[in-house]
């Protein structure tokens, strides 16, 4: 054993002593790299070796290899081998150790596309290795990705890194990739750098030993950086590259999205343009793919971020410092926290969420920008974050921000945002900053304080914090208070207005303090300030309890006696307000505000809600509150809370008090009416304490407002009323003397206001004494002389009726009304002078004069109203009555609305409210005249059926019934003067007057010059008379309806229908009317049921009505008549209506139309309900009656809103009916076919027809692509559901019919679909059908539109699938016959296509016909391409074809070899030049692949290249050509034997070196190449004939020939040079080729070639040249005189001599260095040739010439050395190699 083992180890030993010396013998790179790759790899598992001398031999021979390897780097290692022997399981590990040394160091010496090429391998050697050798691999491999290809579209099969089963190998790539990704540019790990105090202070148990661990990159730890840097470390550039690697492998989908986001964010944030740009762009495209709220991709994103923060856990202290990770830089978290943004997931992930926070704000590396970015993010947090995670994080933000808001003052926008995160985190955790008044206070100082732009995120932040502090209660509200009051009176505005803000929420409604604060800044100059306070003060309570139960307002006594005490402290001080010589506690705006409120106050305590600040509505709470203030009065005197030092303590007394104070200082009317409302209620105890302020009294009155006067007229007559007697008697008198003071208008309008109010006051009391005095007893107060002085004073007061000033006579108008309305006038009743008669006449006249204003008019006519009311017998009633009545004719509406007051006033007399109380003027909404007097007419009716006997109550209801029904009314007939229009009803004149009567009209129409106009406006009158009859018949049947139920039941099929279209008319009035009918009439709920065909008739009858109205009122009865009914028995009906509702759609009004449409989309949701399946028979019969209408009316209509509603409700049936569709599909299918194209915009098909082929197919995809998702497609998928045999019978040829003759792109794409559906709806039954849908396809195959030929080629596709045998056999045949025979493109197209498409989706079919489609295929796939065209596409489809279903192709070929001569032989016979050129490209692709034909195919395919060659040139005759060239080449050898019917060599010859002799340059080019193609394969020699047609070309084409300019223009003359070019290097490459090896023949002509040679050289282009110069090789490779036997120094020193002079033309070629390389070779060449005893023996035959030959000699080497030292200064690599081994030789 022992003796074995020692000679096995000897054998090893010496095997590796071998290869050494191997080794040792390798003297060039080439050498050295083929021993290498072959022994390299087994020396290595010579590792494994048991024997310790083995092993150590191994190192030796390594040891050499590397020195020798290491400095040459051009040599290649075998590293697939040993990536083999890598992943061996089986080997020792000592093996792989140094295996992976030898990968690493030959790896990126491989080309890019070797090294993409092993990557996967790379990734597949990784599994199961240890970590560092993981990690080379990952080094070598991370470059590689930068020039990796991918796929176009990813999938799993195509994808170069099959990574879907590796998941840990795509768990170690994505983190390796994410170091690298972090790695900054430019990086060196100093083993000496430590790592900062900072980062080994944060609290790790072995941070200790942490201090020589160099400082790793941000986000990284010293382990990823040293392996990320590698033995090799990565330039800058180099890393760049592996960065762009790694996002285009994102890109490329290699690893899962999911996984990849964080690399992408982290690139995006790179330094490099490049880098950042690309992955910018990736996240961008997948952002709406990427789902960040994925815990996965956010807990990564933290991680990254936050680094490893070291954990008081057993984790945390576990982890080495050399594995510990750094925050990221902030470059990078700039990146990060956008996409944490965006994300509901990161706010809710706690502690990562505030880690972040807080880095981002108070971080060591942190800058402006990561500040914003974290204060949005904190913001993000008190958005989204839910309630249960915010509540641990709420104190910690808080605690944060203030930090932020107290510490960082640098950045005003970044403040701003911190506070309004403090107002939004507020808003989320109130109970947070409830308790914490002094935060308030804090941002109400830094409001004071701050820059203006940080001023309105305070503003913000506080407003938003309002609602934090609505529960404070007792201390903590008083400090509020003190808070808000305070900040109230700051000069900023900002601060004022927060303040308002807290005022008005943080306190309830009723808070006195709070309001009292609130009224003070409703005093504010600035706009937005006051108007905040006024809107929350005059937030008036709700009108119903509710309402007013959540919107208390403050006790009116406890109101006023704050304000009383706050007014008495503020004028002791500064606060107080100086107006002239007027002190006032607060401002006027203030003031007038706190009396305002206080009314309110008022109001609200005396029980009644305030609705309004207007006057008008104030007085209608005049009576609650004179109640209210009777009760304080009374009552409250003693029992104040808080007595004033004043004396006052009465509220009420105090209130007026204020009011009286204002009012002095300021005025206003408000204030006035607040103090006339408090003292006219309650004048016994209020009035009497200002009848010793008269004078002042005066003053109001004499105000410059004319309201204020007439308030202060009444306020003086209150208070003038608690006086008699003399005093009475010298105030009268001196307003009578005031009154005619004529230099103030304004003090006598006061005076006769104030003397009219008195003596109705003193009247009224005079009244009331004697009514309860029944006694006759004369009342002290009423003396005689006071009622002649109360006489001449009403005297008085009538004078001023005539005055010239309109104010005047209106005061003295409206005196003597209040006069007459408290008692009888003070005057005679008749006579002479100002009597009662001459009152009332003098005020009658005054109504219908136009000279008088509206306002005196309406005084005049309440003033009528009056007299009897104040006067129980009135002598000139009637008179007054008869006046008012015959004024009803007046135009005026509001004067109408008067008079009836008036009327009603004086009809009543003293019974009327006007003699209870003031009559209040107010707003009232008024009707059209002829409303009033049809509602007045309809009562009179009433009144008349009531009294009216049997007959006459049964002529009434006929008569009311037909004017109702038919709007027909008496006729009148019609004169010049008869009024057509009232009032301008129609409109004016040109020269302006108003059109009524019939003879305007008539004028109008003549000066028009269009007298039918007069037959318009008579229509136009009817019309609105019709109406207005009808509606005052409306009226009356409302009262008559209730009375004469009976009575009516005979009309009631005729009313009802009417009156239920009429509760729809587009007049309110006539619909209110109407609906109070049918309410009155119609009291059985099933009416509507009982008469519904009566109502329909109806409804359908008047949709076409010539009036808009009937037509729009019946379009809304209908909308509501079918909602929600059961309409089985209309059903017939239904078509009717749609095609009705369809013209009203389209009608000319848009009211109109918009009631029809919305009565069609109720119809069509009844419709679609009713085909539900479950409604059985009535289903069907509704979808059978529906669909025609829909199909022929709704689809094809012109309007576009009947087309959409029709298709919408075709589309809901269909997915409603399900299989109660199938019976109607046949026509269904077709209709909805042929609307995909007729509903399609027009515009697109004019589009299509101007638009380029591409532009136009790109259109008619994206057409296609629309109808199949239209909803007529997705109805017409529905029915298909549903078919079967029964159906397809009648289906079949209508889609026939279709295919052939529809128009349109959508229809003709739309049935190729439809069949596609059919084959895998129902194939079995689809199989009797398939001929005939195959002839309809074959027409469109041939469309001329190429994606309609696409869509019937996809179809045919499908449909051989259910087609039978010998219909396939027909298509194929029928395509077969397409392609060969017809020369349109079209046809070919077609034919591809169709092919390809059955291949693909019928592979089964194809298969079984593979001997007609497979050779077919070949031959398309080598068809000649036009650039113009879409060939190209056709041959890949037909490559497709053919690889597909071939087992490769030299396989294909041999199986279907017969039939590919066949087909190409029948290609070469066609008539089609283009044609035969494609069966010749064809066959010489069969002589190609099969390398050799054997007979008879070799035979047969030559014979019919040769045929083809017969005749003249024609495009396309080249190909014949190569064809014969290629298959003689590769069947040179069969074609040496003699075989019958096969031609021979010589034949094939001399029939291409005829075709050299064609004319046409560019053909000959060809002929001339295959001519030598063919002579160089079979060695014949035809040198003489070949050369009598090269030379000359080559002589013709002579450098002077060339440059000859002719007469023709320049691309001319650029095309024929390019040709001549082309003509001469064919020349000289077939001379090199056809160079015979005959001694004979070579003899002849070697010294003429090689003259002809050498003479181009000199004086060419360098494409000449290097032609010449390879020509010349091919000369002296086959030159016989170069080999010994044939050896003729003489001979060979002429051609040698003559070569060498020329040859330094091209070596001196400084531009080009494939001359001088090509120019090197040939040298090379003649050097290898005449090397050894060769030379000696050619220079001993030299003898004779010894000096020549010496010459010759040493000219030779100088000539090549002068060559090396000029080569030595080109850089071109190859040039100099050659040089140096010249220089050997």
């Amino acid at each position: 054993m022992a003796a074995a083992a020692a000679s096995a180890s000897q054998d090893e030993l010496n095997q590796l002593e071998r290869v050494f010396l191997r080794l040792g013998h390798a003297e060039t790179d080439e050498q050295l790299q083929n021993i290498i790759s072959k022994f390299l790899p087994p020396v290595l598992l010579k590792l494994s070796s048991t024997q310790e001398g083995v092993r150590k031999k191994v190192m030796e021979l390594l040891v050499h290899l590397n020195k020798r390897i290491k400095s040459r780097p051009k040599i290649q290692l075998p590293i697939e081998t040993l990536l083999v022997q890598y992943q061996d399981p089986a080997a020792v590990s000592f093996v792989t150790n140094f295996t992976i040394i030898y990968v690493k160091m030959g790896y990126p010496r491989l080309p890019v596309e070797k090294q993409c090429e092993l990557a996967p391998t790379l990734l597949t050697a990784m599994e199961g290795k240890p970590q560092p050798q993981q990690d080379s691999l990952m080094h070598l491999l991370i470059p590689t990705l930068f020039h990796m290809k991918y796929p176009v579209e990813s999938s799993k099969s195509a994808s170069p890194f099959n990574l879907a089963e590796k998941p840990k190998t795509v768990q170690l790539l994505l983190d390796f990739m994410l170091d690298v990704l972090l790695m900054p540019y430019g990086y060196v790990l100093n083993e000496s750098q430590s790592r900062q105090n900072s980062s080994s202070a944060q609290g790790s148990s072995n941070s200790g030993g942490s201090s020589g661990i160099p400082q790793p990159p941000p986000g990284m730890s010293f382990y990823a950086a040293k392996r990320v840097i590698g033995d090799n470390p990565w330039t800058p550039e180099q890393l760049e590259q592996c960065k762009l690697g790694i996002v285009k492998f994102i890109e490329a989908e290699q690893v899962p999205e999911l996984e990849a986001v964080l690399h992408l964010v982290i690139a995006s944030s790179d330094t490099r343009h490049s880098v950042a740009t690309a992955a910018d762009l990736e996240l961008k495209s997948k952002q709406s793919l990427i789902d960040w709220n994925n815990p996965a991709i956010i807990n990564k994103m933290y991680k990254v971020y936050l680094g490893d923060i070291p954990l008081k856990t057993k984790e945390g202290a576990v982890l080495k410092p050399e594995l510990k990770r750094d925050p990221v830089s902030t470059r990078v978290k700039l990146k990060i926290v956008p996409h944490l943004l965006r994300s509901r997931q990161a706010a809710e992930t706690f502690p990562a969420n505030i880690q972040v926070v807080y880095d981002g704000l108070f971080g060591t590396n942190t800058n402006s920008k990561l500040r914003t970015l974290s204060l949005q993010f904190v913001h993000h947090i008190c958005i989204t974050c839910p309630e249960i995670k915010i509540k641990p994080l709420g104190p910690m933000l808080l605690n944060g921000l203030t930090k932020l808001i107290n510490e960082y003052k640098e950045d005003p926008k970044l403040l701003s945002m911190a506070y309004s995160a403090v107002g939004k985190l507020s808003s989320r955790m109130p109970h947070l900053f409830t308790k914490d008044i002094a935060l308030v206070q804090q941002l109400f100082e830094a409001l004071c304080k701050e820059e203006p732009e940080t001023r309105l995120a305070i503003q913000e932040a506080l407003s938003m914090m309002v609602g934090a502090y609505s529960t404070l209660e007792g201390a903590q509200r008083t400090l509020m208070e003190a808070l808000v009051a305070s900040y109230l009176i700051k000069p900023e505005v900002q601060v004022r207005q927060v303040a308002v803000k807290f005022a008005s929420t943080v306190f309830p409604s009723d808070h006195i303090p709070s309001r009292y604060l609130l009224l003070l800044a409703a005093g504010d100059p600035r706009e937005e300030v006051h108007g905040e306070a006024q809107r929350v003060l005059r937030c008036l309570p709700g009108r119903n309890r509710k309402e007013s139960a959540s919107k208390q307002m403050p006790s009116f006594p406890e109101m006023v006696y704050y304000i009383q005490e706050k007014a008495s402290h503020r004028m002791k001080t500064p606060a107080k307000y100086m107006t002239g010589t007027t002190v006032l506690p607060f401002n006027p705006a203030a003031f007038g505000e706190i009396v305002l409120y206080l009314r309110m106050c008022l109001a609200h305590s005396a029980g009644v809600v305030p609705t309004s600040q207007s006057l008008a509505d104030m007085q209608d709470h005049a009576p609650a509150i004179g109640r209210y203030i009777r009760t304080l009065m009374s009552g409250n005197q003693t029992t104040s809370s808080s007595s004033s030092k004043s004396g006052e303590t009465n509220p009420v007394q105090i209130y007026i008090g204020l009011l009286q104070q204002l009012l002095a200082g300021v005025g206003g009317l408000p204030v006035m009416y607040c103090l006339l409302e408090a003292v006219s209620v309650y004048p016994e105890k209020l009035a009497t304490k200002f009848v010793d302020k008269i004078e002042w009294i005066k003053t109001l009155m004499n105000s410059s407002k004319e309201e204020m006067r007439e308030l202060a007229a009444l306020f003086y007559s209150v208070v003038v009323s608690t006086v008699s007697g003399n005093e009475l008697k010298s105030m009268l008198e001196q307003l009578i003397k005031t009154t005619k003071n004529n230099h103030s208008p304004e003090t006598q309008h006061g005076s006769v206001l104030a003397l009219g109010f008195t003596i109705g006051r003193y009247l009224a009391k005079k009244k009331m004494r004697m009514a309860e005095q029944q006694d006759l007893e004369t009342n002290a107060g009423f003396l005689p002389e006071q009622e002649e002085l109360i006489q001449s004073a009403t005297e008085t007061i009538g004078s001023f009726l005539d005055s010239t000033s309109p104010l005047l006579a209106i005061a003295a108008c409206t005196s003597l009304g209040e006069i007459g309305r408290n008692g009888p006038l003070p005057i005679p009743s008749e006579g002479s002078g100002f009597t009662k008669k001459h009152l009332v006449e003098s005020l009658l006249n005054r109504i219908p004069s136009s000279k008088e204003t509206n306002k005196m008019k309406e005084r005049a006519i309440q003033t009528l109203g009056y007299f009897p009311v104040g006067d129980g017998d009135f002598p000139h009633q009637k008179l007054l009555l008869q006046g008012l009545m015959d004024s009803v004719e007046a135009k005026q509406i509001e004067l109408q609305f008067t008079i009836g007051e008036a009327i009603t006033s004086a009809a009543i007399g003293t019974n009327s409210v006007a003699a209870r109380d003031a009559w209040l003027v107010t707003e009232e909404e008024y009707s059209p005249p002829a409303e009033l007097s049809q509602d007045v007419a309809s009562k009179g009716l009433g009144l008349v059926y009531e009294l009216g006997n049997e007959q006459d109550q049964q002529e009434l209801v006929s008569t009311l019934v037909e004017t109702l029904m038919t709007g027909k009314r008496i006729k009148h007939e019609v004169s010049g003067e008869t009024v057509v229009f009232q009032g301008g009803g129609l409109g004016k004149t040109p020269d302006g007057q108003g059109l009524s009567t019939y003879k305007e009209l008539c004028s109008l129409a003549s000066d028009l010059s269009q007298p039918d106009l007069v037959y318009k406006f008579m229509n136009l009158a009817n019309h609105h008379a019709m109406w207005n009859s009808r509606k005052g018949a409306a009226f009356g049947f409302n009262v008559i309806a209730t009375k004469a139920g009976e009575q009516l039941a005979p009309f009631l099929p005729q009313l009802v229908p009417r009156l239920y279209r009429y509760q729809f008319d587009p007049n309110l009035g006539i619909r209110q009317a109407m609906t109070s009918i049918w309410n009155a009439l119609v009291t059985d709920k099933t009416t509507v049921d009982k008469y519904l065909k009566e109502i329909l008739e109806d409804l359908i009858k008047n949709l076409t009505s010539s009036m808009w109205r009937v037509r729009e009122s019946s379009c809304l009865a209908l909308n509501d008549l079918l909602r929600g009914r059961p309409l089985d028995d209309i059903i017939d009906k239904l078509p009717e209506i749609w095609e009705t509702l369809f013209r009203v759609q389209d009608d000319i009004k848009e009211s109109v139309r918009k009631a029809a449409e919305l009565a069609l989309k109720t119809l069509s949701k009844v419709c679609v309900k009713m085909c539900d399946p479950a409604k059985g028979a009535a289903g069907q019969r509704t979808i059978a009656a529906l669909l025609p209408c829909l199909l022929d009316k709704g689809m094809m209509s012109p309007v576009t809103e009947v087309r959409a509603l029709s298709i919408n409700t075709l589309v809901k049936i269909s997915k409603s009916a399900g299989a109660m569709l199938k019976p109607h599909a046949p026509k269904l299918i077709p209709a909805l076919l042929e609307s995909l194209s007729v509903l399609e915009p027009q515009v697109l098909n004019y589009l299509s027809l101007r638009a380029t082929e591409q532009e136009k197919a790109a259109m008619d995809s994206a057409r296609l692509s629309a109808a199949k998702s239209s909803p007529m497609m997705e109805t017409i998928n529905m029915c298909l559901q549903y078919l079967d045999v029964s159906v397809l019978g009648e289906l079949v040829p209508r889609l026939c019919e279709l295919i052939r003759s529809g128009v349109g792109l959508g229809t003709k794409g739309g049935c190729a679909s439809v069949i596609v559906s059919l084959t895998t709806q129902c194939p079995q039954d689809l199989t009797p059908y398939s001929g005939k849908l195959m002839s309809a396809l074959l027409s469109g195959l041939t469309d001329r539109n190429s994606v309609i030929q696409k869509s019937c080629a996809f179809a045919m596709g499908h449909l051989v699938r259910t087609s039978r045998d010998s219909s396939t056999e027909k298509l194929l045949q029928k395509l077969n016959s397409w392609y060969m025979e017809k020369d349109e493109p079209i046809y070919k197209t077609s034919c591809a296509l169709t092919i390809h498409a059955i291949g693909r989706y019928s592979p089964d079919v194809l298969k079984n016909h593979a001997k007609e489609v497979l050779p077919l295929a070949f031959l398309g796939m080598h068809e000649i391409s036009d650039e113009e065209k879409s060939e190209k596409e056709e041959c890949n489809l037909w490559t497709e074809v053919w690889q597909e279903n071939v087992p490769g192709s030299f396989g294909g070929i041999r199986l279907y070899l017969q039939e590919l001569i066949a087909i190409t032989q029948k290609a070469l016979q066609s008539q089609s030049w283009k044609m035969k050129a494609q069966g010749a490209i064809a066959m010489a692709s069969i002589a190609k692949q099969t390398s050799s034909l054997v007979p008879p195919y070799l035979g047969m395919i030559l014979t019919a290249l040769l045929q083809g060659l017969a005749g003249r040139t024609w495009a396309g005759k080249e190909e014949l050509l190569k064809a014969i060239a290629c298959v003689v080449t590769a069947c040179s050898e069969e074609l040496e034997k003699p075989v019958p019917n096969q031609p021979s060599t010589n034949e094939i010859i001399q029939a291409v070196l005829k075709e050299c002799c064609k004319e046409n340059p560019k053909y000959k080019i060809v002929a001339i190449s295959c001519a030598a193609d063919v002579l160089k394969a079979t060695k014949e020699d035809r040198f003489q004939e070949f050369s009598d047609i090269v030379i000359p070309l080559i002589k013709k084409n002579s450098p002077e020939s060339i440059g000859v300019r002719t007469t023709k223009n320049e691309d001319e003359n650029e095309k024929e040079k390019e040709v001549q070019l082309e003509s001469l290097l064919g020349a000289f490459e077939g001379l090199g080729k056809a160079w015979p090896r005959n001694m004979e023949t070579q003899r002849c002509y070697r010294q003429e070639i090689c003259k002809l040679m050498c003479d181009r050289l000199k004086l060419s282009t360098w494409k000449v040249q290097l032609g010449v110069l390879q020509s010349m090789n091919a000369f002296f490779q086959g030159l016989m005189l170069l080999e010994e036997e044939y050896a003729d120094p003489e001979a060979l020193t002429e051609i040698l001599l003559e070569t060498c002079k020329s040859i330094t033309y091209s070596l001196e070629n400084k531009t080009y260095s494939s001359v001088r390389t090509e120019a090197l070779s040939v040298i090379e060449l003649l050097l290898k040739k005449l090397e050894g005893e060769f030379l000696i023996v050619l220079i001993e035959s030299w003898k004779a010439r010894i000096f020549y030959g010496i010459c010759f000699r040493n000219c030779f080497i100088l000539f090549l050395i002068s060559i090396y030292s000029k080569l030595q200064i080109n850089t071109h690599l190859s040039g100099i190699d050659k040089a140096k081994t010249l220089k050997f030789y």
